[in-house]
């Protein structure tokens, strides 16, 4: 076997030596490719496979077909113009993208956030994360043969991305959430529209358990598949629900409470199997608890700003623009120059759907960022793929990848 048999890999031969067997080279073994174009890949991800008969010896990654130069475009903007490249980065969590990146700003400016604006954006992450878990609950359950999963998951979706229309005026790529705030307040229909959601959705949620957790053939599709030992899953580096089900107790809104999540009372969900089917469970608790933090916020949403008062880094209202001169003269500056933070590097991250998402800002003082980078949990995760996926049989490979629920615009960026 030559590197002409991986056309697209980088590397050397030494190099693939370190990742494949030596009989992958005599021709004992095979050689397979799985995606970019394959559908249960979730996204254009190849994987390449060695195999023995239909048991899987080596799994190999290989990333970089998606990849958009997110970062690096938002180095070439201002700080509040780059916002909207964070909503297409991972595409299912745009509001929790957002956030990741203004709190690095707030950081690095030093620049308040009224209590409304922490509140809202707690309940719109959480409707974000609850929305995410609802797209790959359906997914992976389609993966495994259970069609009706993906009906109902997405018909609860949509009457998030309603919300989230509602609030923003786009049903996903939203950039709602703004350094020292969110973009403007909420309408009036916002509070009818999510006690909507936490009076229907625990019974959705009791609907999805009914058809899969007690379900034998998903059972015998998920459970023992997978492993990874807690001390793995840390040795990875893997996050959110992948880590948590291998029984290590890693939350950021708790381990780090950002934007007021110490002033709500939730329960972070840890496995103690480290299987597929843990990583199943541990979304549906997730899902449970997300509701939990919603209610406790909507029931404690204060009055008051939505977006700091502070004009060196936040535009005039809306309404002064009509009857004050500065006004109008502050925000077009704002707009086509944009604002000046410190010099300065700062890293703040969040508790995504998918795990821990950092942000990196450098600053050298001028209206655009030196330095923009993502520790995205998709590209970790993905990393543990070899160890999940190895001695397992190649129809259960799908079961595997889809359960650490990868997303590539995450890993590409």
């Amino acid at each position: 076997m030559t590197l002409d048999t991986f056309s697209a890999w980088e590397g050397t031969l030494d190099e693939l030596k370190g990742l494949v067997t030596e009989r992958a080279f005599t021709g004992e073994t095979m050689m397979l490719n799985m995606g970019p174009q394959h559908p249960s890949t979730h996204g254009v991800l190849r994987l390449i496979l060695e195999l023995e008969g239909e048991e899987v010896l080596n799994c190999i990654p290989d990333i970089g077909f998606l990849h958009t130069g997110i970062e690096k475009t938002m180095e070439s903007k201002t700080y509040e113009k780059a916002i909207v490249m964070t909503d297409r980065m991972d595409y299912l969590n745009p509001m929790g993208n957002n956030l990741a990146y203004c709190l690095a700003i707030e950081k690095l400016a030093d620049l308040d956030v009224p209590l409304r604006a922490q509140y809202l954006r707690v309940i719109l992450a959480e409707l974000t994360r609850i929305n995410s878990h609802l797209v790959w609950l359906g997914i992976h359950g389609l993966d495994l043969g259970v069609t009706s999963t993906m009906t109902y998951c997405f018909r609860e979706r949509e009457v998030l991305l309603d919300i989230f229309e509602l609030v923003s005026g786009q049903r996903m790529m939203s950039t709602y959430f703004r350094p020292g705030g969110v973009w403007r307040d909420v309408p009036s229909e916002f509070e009818a529209a999510v006690q909507h959601v936490l009076d229907t959705f625990p019974g959705k949620i009791d609907d999805y358990e009914r058809i899969l957790t007690r379900n034998p053939i998903f059972m015998d599709r998920t459970q023992g598949l997978g492993f990874m030992s807690a001390e793995d899953a840390v040795a990875y580096g893997l996050a959110g629900p992948s880590l948590r089900a291998s029984g290590v107790n890693w939350d950021i809104r708790k381990a780090e409470p950002y934007s007021s999540y110490d002033h709500f009372e939730f329960d972070v969900p840890v496995g103690q199997h480290g299987d597929v089917y843990d990583r199943y469970v541990l979304r549906v608790a997730e899902m449970r608890q997300s509701l939990r933090i919603i209610q406790q916020a909507m029931s404690k949403l204060p009055k008051g700003p939505f977006r700091s008062e502070n004009r060196k880094y936040v535009p005039p209202p809306r309404a002064e623009l009509g009857q004050s001169m500065e006004a109008v003269i502050h925000h077009f500056k704002l707009w086509t120059e944009g604002f000046t933070p410190p010099k300065g590097e700062v890293y703040a991250s969040v508790e995504g759907p998918r795990g821990e998402l950092g942000c990196f800002l450098a600053s050298d003082g001028t209206p655009k960022p030196m330095r923009v980078h993502f520790r995205t949990p998709t590209f970790v995760n993905l990393s543990a793929v070899p160890k999940l996926s190895k001695g397992a049989f190649i129809a259960d490979l799908v079961a595997i990848v889809g359960s650490i629920d990868i997303v590539l615009g995450d890993a590409d960026r």
